[in-house]
């Protein structure tokens, strides 16, 4: 029966019904505020912490040394200086070898060994030496890099060289005894000494070329590994020609470095007497011919031939290559091999012996 209190009663359940509807929408609305008002915000310290924390990429250094990779403050862009170290046990233990670039150990006469220390990227009065003299091929070494050979004394044919060809190069006995000097610790020859302010004036006095374009090395970023890796190598035996000049390194994976030794004995520099280290260590096999009764040779390093580089406790089996007008290069099936930022230790063998009885490694 439908009559005017019945529709009025259907519309009064309609409104409250809507009235209902509204209150609950209005009840959401407010919670939802409420909570989003209750979430408590971070803290600026929070905020901070939590961006030291996000991982970072590695930050690219503006500028790196050529002849090591490591990072600088300014372009290095001196000429090398390649300085003629003696070797022989009474001038060791040698002073400044920590700051060099780069140091190469080829034979001289005899079975002794002669290092070329490179220094481009620290300079200063740091004491080097002793300085020893000069060969044809070490002449050609230092040219490799754009390097003023510096020495005391030479063989006659590397003094013809010199002369005839009017080149370039610090001489104690001939042309730069002002820039070096003698200690009284040592006897003759194995007190003669320099540094490489010295050696700058000397430069400098003579006309010679300041700056050069030196080859540059691929290297490895930081916290790169080797590429193409034969074995692991935690130490490492070379062998020369004499029992006097056996050369080992020790792998400290703390400092990523090869420490050096001599006969087993910890290679130290005498100015701070720091142990000689190397981040890459290489063997190259070069041919080697004997000139003369005195035991004098030549040393081939234009050419191309078998090589071991040593790097982060890893060998990787390679070959050098040598081409006019370009740095010795290191290469694995025709690529070359990135280096580990730092002082790279370069060691020439003859070749009428297979390289693996001049090199022997351990994996630990």
């Amino acid at each position: 029966m439908s009559g005017p209190i019945s529709q009025r009663n259907y519309w009064l359940r309609v409104m409250a019904s809507a009235l209902l509807c509204m209150i609950m929408v209005s009840c959401s609305a407010m919670s939802s505020t409420g909570e989003s008002e209750s979430v408590p915000q971070p803290t600026q310290q929070e905020t901070e912490k939590k961006a030291l924390e996000q991982p970072k990429e590695p930050a690219v250094p503006a500028f790196t040394a050529p002849l090591t990779g490591l990072p600088v403050e300014k372009p290095v862009v001196e000429r090398p200086l390649a300085i003629m170290i003696n070797n022989a046990p009474a001038a060791r233990p040698q002073a400044g070898l920590s700051q060099a670039d780069m140091v190469y150990e080829v034979l001289a006469e005899g079975g002794i060994t002669r290092l070329v220390a490179f220094f481009q990227s620290h300079g200063g009065d740091v004491k080097i030496g002793p300085v020893r003299s000069i060969r044809p091929y070490l002449i050609e070494l230092g040219e490799t890099y754009g390097a003023l050979p510096i020495h005391a004394g030479g063989s006659t044919d590397a003094y013809a060289i010199l002369q005839q060809q009017r080149k370039e190069h610090l001489d104690e006995i001939s042309n730069g005894g002002a820039y070096f000097w003698r200690s009284k610790d040592r006897r003759p020859p194995h007190n003669l000494y320099t540094d490489v302010s010295r050696l700058r004036q000397g430069s400098e006095s003579k006309g010679y070329i300041r700056q050069t374009e030196v080859p540059v090395y691929p290297y490895l970023k930081t916290g790169e590994t080797p590429v193409m890796v034969d074995e692991s190598a935690a130490s490492v035996h070379i062998r020369f020609l004499l029992k006097s000049y056996r050369v080992s390194y020790t792998y400290d994976p703390v400092n990523q470095r090869y420490k050096r030794f001599v006969n087993e004995k910890t290679h130290l520099d005498q100015n701070n007497n720091q142990q000689l280290s190397a981040a890459n260590v290489i063997v190259m096999s070069t041919r080697h011919q004997t000139l003369d009764d005195v035991g004098r040779l030549s040393v081939e390093l234009d050419d191309s031939g078998e090589a071991m580089v040593f790097q982060q406790g890893k060998l990787i089996r390679a070959e050098w290559q040598h081409t006019s007008g370009d740095a010795i290069r290191f290469m694995k099936n025709g690529v070359e091999i990135p280096l580990t930022p730092g002082t790279s230790y370069i060691h020439v063998v003859p070749a009428d012996t297979p390289l693996a009885e001049h090199v022997t490694f351990e994996a630990n």
